[in-house]
């Protein structure tokens, strides 16, 4: 079993930046899939990016801004974001599975609000 535990989330302005930190536990994830997912309100949860083996992939809507990162030795995935807009308020959940990461992914955490004000 993989413990995902997801931190670094607040209220910030628009325009500023905020890393979101996800440490596992219980497994080395250095061979999984991460990746992170958010939900806003009254919304379906989206992938917003996934890394595995160094290569990352984003949303549209996030690249440029976001950069997703692992750290193997601290068990830990981050994502980096840059210039937030309102748009990107919502929960941010961390993901991990052995091949790829989708909405049925194994692993999740128990996600970390963002909340951008304009």
């Amino acid at each position: 079993q993989v413990q995902l535990v997801e931190s670094g989330g607040g209220l910030v302005q628009a325009g500023d930046s905020l890393r979101l930190s996800c440490a596992a536990s219980g497994r080395t994830v250095s061979s999984y899939a991460m990746g992170w997912f958010r939900q806003s309100p009254g919304k379906e949860r989206v992938f917003v990016a996934s890394i595995r083996w160094g290569a990352s992939n984003y949303a549209d809507s996030v690249k440029g801004r976001f950069t997703i990162s692992r750290d193997n030795a601290k068990n830990t995935v981050y994502l980096q974001m840059n210039s937030l807009k309102p748009e990107d308020t919502a929960i941010y959940y961390c993901a991990a599975d052995r091949v790829r990461v989708t909405q049925a992914s194994d692993y999740w955490g128990q996600g970390t609000q963002v909340t951008v004000s304009s």
